[in-house]
């Protein structure tokens, strides 16, 4: 089996109902640095929502930072997840010295194979 490592269109959440979708089942977990929210979404494969905002990073350089690390967790870990979207909203900033604590506290927070 090969595992594919594309992020494509389909691995993302990009409508504001698809993110409210999510919310609103109110599946959420927490974590100092992150807080969680998932639901099935019935397609056999996973989606990802980011959620920085500016109060958690005023500067636009760190926010896209912070998103460009989350989506890569996400694209080298999607396989062991199953069909469920997944909205991941950062608490507090974190750079590249904090990243494998920020990377191990999703992979406590992260559903493994069911949502």
């Amino acid at each position: 089996m090969t595992v594919n490592y594309c992020f494509g269109k389909t691995y993302r959440l990009l409508k504001t109902d698809d993110f409210s979708s999510v919310f609103a089942l109110r599946r959420m977990k927490s974590q100092p640095a992150l807080q969680l929210w998932s639901k099935p979404n019935g397609l056999g494969h996973p989606r990802l929502g980011l959620v920085v905002p500016k109060k958690t990073a005023r500067r636009a350089n760190r926010r896209n930072y912070m998103k460009r690390a989350l989506r890569e967790w996400f694209r080298l870990n999607r396989h062991r997840l199953d069909g469920c979207d997944l909205v991941i909203r950062a608490r507090r900033p974190f750079d590249s010295s904090e990243l494998q604590q920020v990377w191990a506290q999703l992979e406590r927070i992260v559903p493994k194979k069911t949502c």
